[in-house]
């Protein structure tokens, strides 16, 4: 019989899966809270240019640090994956963190105690790049908003 038909989910499993899940949903909150204020700020700063870059710089930064929110989640579930031992070393345990949080999915497996945290660290993923794409369908409504009034804006002044 493959241990693989042995296994059991344990109540360990589902609360570090819970408490992964938590602190990676806690972590995105600030990082996009973070985002929408630095990307606030930093259009006020740019408010004197009305070109295509000042517009989309401001999206060009949030996306950059979105990346950064989501590598953070993966370095706190591959931090656990190498207190736990269940990875050589932190590479290899953040190549499988970063594959699974994406659901790319990867050659490698968790130990046959940790095998649920795989689903959940997918699932935590898709709610996060959900959330980061609301954030980023709103930056990016309120570029093209302002570029078509700018569009508008001359057209009106070539009319007079």
């Amino acid at each position: 019989m493959p241990p693989e038909s042995m296994y059991v989910i344990s109540l360990e499993e589902v609360c570090w899966g819970g408490f992964l899940m938590a602190v990676t949903m806690a972590i995105h909150g600030f990082g996009m809270l973070l985002v929408l204020r630095v990307n606030h700020s930093f259009k006020h700063q740019l408010e004197s240019g009305n070109n295509m870059f000042t517009g989309l710089a401001p999206v060009i930064l949030a996306s950059c640090m979105i990346l950064l929110v989501h590598l953070i989640e993966v370095l706190v579930w591959s931090s656990f994956f190498v207190w736990k031992n269940a990875f050589a070393n932190g590479s290899v345990s953040f190549y499988f963190s970063l594959n699974e949080y994406t659901t790319v999915g990867s050659h490698f497996n968790l130990p046959l105690r940790w095998r649920l945290l795989e689903g959940m660290i997918s699932s935590a993923g898709l709610l996060a790049f959900a959330w980061s794409t609301g954030v980023l369908i709103a930056l990016a409504r309120e570029f093209q908003d302002q570029q078509m009034d700018l569009f508008k804006k001359r057209h009106q002044k070539k009319g007079e």
